[in-house]
């Protein structure tokens, strides 16, 4: 089975496209907490946490 988020993969070789990927998240759900729509915020936050996760700080 393949991975969603795949580091290995040809799309993540530039490292400007594995930084928007997980940066933009982070931007979007600052965005819906500073509107006050906590329950996105959270989920754009646990998106743009996982990328983090998968691309730059796993090994």
């Amino acid at each position: 089975m393949t991975k969603f988020l795949d580091r290995d993969h040809p799309v993540f070789a530039k490292m400007w496209v594995r930084v928007a990927t997980a940066g933009l998240p982070l931007v979007w759900a600052a965005v819906e907490f500073w509107f006050n729509s906590p329950g996105w915020g959270l989920m754009f936050l646990a998106a743009g946490l996982w990328a983090l996760w998968e691309l730059f700080l796993r090994r």
